[in-house]
Formats: structure tokens, C-alpha cells, sequence
């Protein structure tokens, strides 16, 4: 299957832009102009603002009059943890909306809670419990809309061990739920155990180790380098590609051997301060590993 770039809209409207976020119509024929194929659509101001069926459908037929798809969506969620169960569904069921509003084959989803400690007074298992089963309920509803289910660890929130990560995809248990396997989290998570609750987990191969972990279990990728430090104490610095220490030669083919044989292969330049200078140079690096490893 030919492989297709995206890359997320959020990079526009957070990090250097919260204060004046990039118009999402410059947005789109920037990425036009620089060859990507799709965008990875942000639910959150301004770029879907007022989140009505009309706004939707408006910024789908922009994207469409500059051949753009959608790889997936991001959109803001309550707690799975704390949060009532029909609370947490409802949010799903109002994501799922703007996916079939706009043609949007995944839906991703974070544990919100920060690492810190385990929330509303549970204990680990309870908790742990909690989450995978509202998951596994979200997933079903998801799958009939046809929308995959995509949860995305990361060191800025709760279960981010790479064990975790694997123990909670497979408690899940569900076909229609898989990992956002995040190139620049996975090293971060992996490597330098960041934010890590307890004892630190690493893993000797670090990146290839954690995507061979998830072999059939990763449903959506984010490619992003990694300076080793995180961005603003809380969260990976998503670093240029080519500008830091991940070593992509590596990487993607671990990626694949995990099964990993969806289109989309989506850059995330979040909260870096010059995302639209730097999109450019990420693109060419991107097409460069499409052209080494996804052809």
C-alpha cells in the first residue's frame, strides 16, 4: 500500500502559536504546496470553532479543494479514569461525529491524568481496570462507525511504562483498539524512563525493543525527533526531523516487522515554537524515509 503524509494541525494553534495560531486555510495550502497528502485534524480553537455539522463540513470542502485527506483526529476527552462512564461515552459519541462528518478513519485518545499519581483516590489495579474497560466499550462503538480507536502514551500522562502501554492494548483486548505508537514518546518512555511512577522501566533497545513489544498492536504512527528532554517539564519535546537522536535507519523497520502496514505515516511537530518554518525540513525527511521504507 502506498504510504501517505500527514501532519498534525495542533502544531499551528499550541506551543509558539497559542498566542496567535496560524489560520487553518494557510495552514492547508502551506501543506499543499509542500506535497503532503492529508492533514491530522485538531478539534480545539480556532481551527474548528464553532464545532458545529456546518463547520465541519466547511473545513472538509477546504481540505478538499486542495486534495487534502484527514489521517486522524485529535479532540478533547475527560478523564477515562475519574470521569462517569456515560460522561466519558458521550464524549466519544460526539467525536465520533466529526469523524464521520468528515471522513476521519481515527480517533485518539490519551489517559488525560498526569503521571503523578494514581487519581480519585483508587488504587493502581482499580484504576488501571477502570480504563481498560470503558476503552474497550469506546473501541466497540467506534468499530460500528468504521473509526479506529487509537491510544497515544506519552510521558505527560498516567500508565506511560512500556510495559504499561503493552499490559493495557492487550487488557483491552478489543480489535478495534491499537496504539498511536509515537516515535519521540517511545524514546522518552523507553530510553529515558521519563515521568515514570516508582521504579524506572527502560529498555536496552529502547525504540526497536518497544515497537517489537507491540508487534500487532500499533494502529497509527507519528514520526518526530526526540533532543532527549521534555517540553515544559511535562511532555517529549517533539524535535525537527533529522535534528536529534533518533535513529530512523532503525526505527521504521521495527515498525513494520510490528506489523504496522497502515497508509498514513503522520509527523507531530507539537509545541515546537516554529512548527510551520520547520514543516519544510520534516517533509523532505519524511518523503526520504516513505521513498527507503514504505514502497
Amino acid at each position: 500500500m502506498a504510504k501517505k503524509s500527514s501532519i498534525g494541525g495542533w502544531a499551528y494553534i499550541w506551543g509558539g502559536y497559542s498566542e496567535a495560531p496560524v489560520a487553518l486555510e494557510d495552514v492547508v495550502k502551506k501543506l499543499s504546496e509542500l506535497g503532503f497528502d492529508g492533514i491530522e485534524m485538531a478539534a480545539f480553537p480556532p481551527h474548528l470553532e464553532p464545532n458545529t455539522r456546518e463547520k465541519r463540513l466547511e473545513v472538509k470542502k477546504l481540505l478538499d479543494s486542495y486534495n487534502l485527506k484527514i489521517s486522524g483526529l485529535a479532540a478533547p476527552f475527560p478523564s477515562p479514569a475519574t470521569s462517569e462512564e456515560k460522561d466519558y461515552i458521550a464524549a466519544v459519541k460526539g467525536n465520533l461525529e466529526i469523524c464521520t462528518d468528515m471522513d476521519i478513519p481515527k480517533l485518539r485518545v490519551d489517559t488525560v491524568d498526569p503521571p503523578t499519581a494514581i487519581p480519585g483516590g483508587m488504587d493502581y489495579e482499580t484504576c488501571f481496570a477502570k480504563i481498560a474497560d470503558v476503552w474497550k466499550k469506546s473501541a466497540d462503538i467506534c468499530a460500528a462507525q468504521g473509526v479506529k480507536l487509537i491510544w497515544e502514551f506519552e510521558p505527560g500522562f498516567l500508565f506511560n511504562k512500556p510495559s504499561e502501554v503493552m499490559r493495557m492494548v492487550y487488557k483491552v483486548d478489543h480489535p478495534n483498539f491499537s496504539i498511536l505508537f509515537d516515535s519521540c514518546h517511545a524514546y522518552m518512555c523507553s530510553v529515558l524512563a521519563s515521568r515514570q511512577m516508582g521504579s524506572k522501566e527502560t529498555l536496552p533497545k529502547g525504540v526497536v525493543q518497544f515497537a517489537h513489544m507491540l508487534t500487532g498492536k500499533i494502529g497509527h504512527i507519528h514520526l518526530i525527533d526526540s533532543d532527549g528532554t521534555l517540553h515544559g517539564d511535562e511532555t517529549s519535546t517533539h524535535a525537527p526531523l533529522g535534528t536529534g537522536l533518533l535513529n530512523f535507519d532503525e526505527i521504521m523497520p521495527a515498525i513494520l516487522d510490528a506489523g504496522y502496514d497502515d497508509q498514513w505515516w503522520a509527523i507531530d511537530l507539537c509545541f515546537w515554537p516554529k512548527a510551520l518554518e520547520a514543516t519544510a525540513g520534516c517533509k523532505t525527511f519524511l518523503d526520504d524515509l516513505i521513498k527507503k521504507y514504505g514502497e
